[in-house]
């Protein structure tokens, strides 16, 4: 049961889990539009084509791909793309495994934990909470909607609802970071759930062998942080100048549009289910996770 198949693998996350199962011993490829250096198998979501061999290959497949969110402005097109890189790529999986001969027997999907909503203030949300009604949240119900139907092909479904993700190559860091002076945006009370990106990826790599592990799991580290301490904090483990006075959430809706929602909002999300099932978070602290990600 060593062959890995990865959607998004050439993505931030992708590659710092295949990086992680190769160190482990697992064969790893990828679904790619392109051949890549990494072993690959072809597919094209838009056109509805995937080479079958790649399931026939498969023991695992870890679903990764989708349009980034927070990229470009959300034009009408854009959201269309940013729903159906999901939902379409979710369902050309389900066609190819139904018509494989021999299955994979795990799925492992990334989800995010916009399905809470833009914003749901103080309160610390679980796995059993409500969804949100926000554009964000009907992508995230849509695409769970299409992953869990991979349970009826007898797979042993898990999705990682996904928070903040922290790296020094990029996602969130990198652009709280791009301006000369780092501030927080809006009032900065915001709560933002972030994980360490070797976290997240083992915390894939754990779904993959604990066999047990089945369902919705939010996939962010135990101890949120307001949007003002994690810039704050960024600022100082990056050795950038920072000031107290929050972007107006004027001038960011000026800016982004609808997407301004995402970032003036937040959400404070609870790691309890995976650690009760038995993962181990190698960064609590936001602190030592900056201090990991800027040292290196």
């Amino acid at each position: 049961m060593n062959h890995i198949l990865i959607t998004g693998g050439s993505g931030l996350v992708g590659q710092q889990i295949t990086r992680l199962l190769e160190k482990k011993g697992y064969q790893v490829a990828w679904l790619s539009r392109s051949a890549q250096g990494q072993k690959s198998f072809l597919w094209d979501v838009e056109k509805g084509k995937i080479d079958p061999e790649a399931m026939e290959w498969a023991d695992s497949v870890i679903h990764l791909a989708g349009a980034g969110v927070a990229e470009k402005r959300w034009t009408p097109e854009r959201k269309k793309l940013i729903l159906e890189s999901r939902t379409q790529s979710t369902k050309l999986l389900y066609s190819a495994i139904e018509k494989a001969i021999n299955k994979p027997s795990t799925f492992i999907s990334a989800s995010a934990v916009g399905y809470y909503g833009f914003n749901t203030g103080t309160k610390l949300v679980d796995e059993n909470s409500p969804a949100g009604d926000d554009f964000l949240a009907q992508v995230v119900i849509a695409w769970e909607n299409e992953t869990k139907k991979m349970e009826a092909l007898h797979l042993r479904t898990v999705l990682l609802r996904i928070g903040i993700v922290l790296d020094a190559d990029g996602g969130a860091l990198g652009e709280m970071l791009k301006p000369p002076v780092a501030a927080p945006l809006g009032s900065g009370d915001q709560w933002m759930s972030w994980i360490h990106i070797e976290d997240l990826a083992r915390m894939f790599v754990f779904a993959l062998e604990k066999t047990t592990l089945q369902g919705v799991y939010n996939a962010v580290g135990p101890n949120p942080a307001t949007n003002q301490q994690l810039t704050q904090e960024a600022a100082s483990a990056k050795g950038k100048p920072y000031l107290g006075i929050g972007v107006p959430g004027f001038a960011l809706k000026l800016v982004l549009g609808e997407m301004a929602a995402m970032v003036l909002g937040g959400n404070r999300v609870s790691s309890q289910k995976i650690q009760k099932a038995g993962f181990q978070f190698e960064f609590f602290e936001l602190s030592a996770a900056l201090r990991d990600i800027f040292h290196q």
